[in-house]
């Protein structure tokens, strides 16, 4: 411990390095923990990746979540889910159906047509003291649903491809691996905490979670741009000693970044509700382990990819 700390000596204020082991282990269990969660309770995912219909409905105070469940349970409009939205005072709900499918495109298109019309008098009658007020109807087939989730997935590794692609030309090969787990450890625990807390996953998010992928790399570009400069500079020195003086004049950098950045979102996921509230969410949530992860999940990759270009 005194050899690190006496290898470490000048190198900035804050032990960073020194530590990398326990956040390193950290990181780990946080993204197994998030890969087992997201096994047994999977991804909730929106109307545009599952397919069906949903309706956003505001009604007067005094129409409750179970006084909906109870009006559409009996329409038989196949597997129904109803989600309030907002603060509870607004009264404000997601109706979601997947409805029936028949032989052919255009039978199908008329049973669903007539879904809804089934569903949007039973609201206008049942509800009529309420003032209901149907604000949005979406209806995605479950075809387009499927290629949807496909493209998403290819949208992600493709830009994680050509990230790989861009480190190892800009800085080093050792680099590169890094920088990729780290947006990898990002976005799953992102979408874990997104199951935990009940949101759900559709075109929004994953534009969020691509905005996501983006902040956490430049953090990460930034000290790896910063480390490159001191490795000039001190040649002479260890490479822990270089990462830690890198990490650490950066630091005044990323804290202010962050926080005003953080403070934003936060504003914006309080203030605001449903999609815009849930991407300023899963935005805060990248900003928080995008700067972690920038530290203490890229950097202990390219010390151990360091290690053993050495050996």
């Amino acid at each position: 411990m005194n050899m690190q700390k006496n290898e470490l000596s000048g190198s900035g204020r804050f032990d960073f390095v020194g530590k990398v082991g326990i956040f390193t282990g950290l990181s780990l269990a946080l993204i197994v923990a998030s890969f087992i969660y997201m096994g047994m309770h999977g991804l909730n995912y929106g109307i545009d990746f599952r397919g069906g219909t949903e309706f956003q409905v505001k009604f007067d105070p005094g129409t409750t979540i179970d006084d909906v469940r109870g009006a559409v349970d009996g329409l038989q409009l196949g597997d129904v889910g109803v989600q309030a939205i907002g603060e509870d005072h607004q009264n404000e709900y997601l109706i979601r159906f997947q409805g029936k499918t028949g032989k052919t495109d255009k039978e199908t298109n008329e049973l669903l047509n007539a879904d809804i019309a089934k569903l949007r008098e039973t609201i206008e009658t049942k509800f009529a003291s309420t003032n209901p007020e149907i604000r949005r109807v979406d209806t995605v087939g479950p075809q387009v649903g499927s290629e949807l989730q496909r493209n998403s997935v290819l949208a992600v590794f493709y830009s994680l491809l050509v990230i790989l692609v861009y480190i190892a030309f800009r800085f080093d090969l050792k680099y590169a691996p890094g920088a990729i787990y780290c947006l990898f450890h990002d976005t799953v625990i992102t979408l874990a905490v997104f199951i935990l807390v009940g949101k759900e996953v559709n075109i929004p998010i994953l534009a969020a979670l691509l905005t996501l992928i983006g902040y956490s790399l430049n953090d990460t570009i930034v000290i790896f741009d910063r480390i490159r400069d001191v490795q000039r500079e001190y040649a002479d020195k260890s490479f822990r000693w270089i990462i830690n003086k890198a990490i650490n004049d950066v630091l005044g950098r990323t804290l202010i970044t962050a926080g005003t950045s953080l403070a934003s979102a936060t504003c914006l996921w309080y203030f605001a509700s449903g999609t815009v509230s849930d991407i300023a969410f899963a935005i805060g949530m990248g900003i928080l382990l995008g700067t972690y992860s920038s530290i203490y999940v890229a950097v202990p990759t390219v010390l151990l990819l360091d290690k053993f270009k050495k050996a």
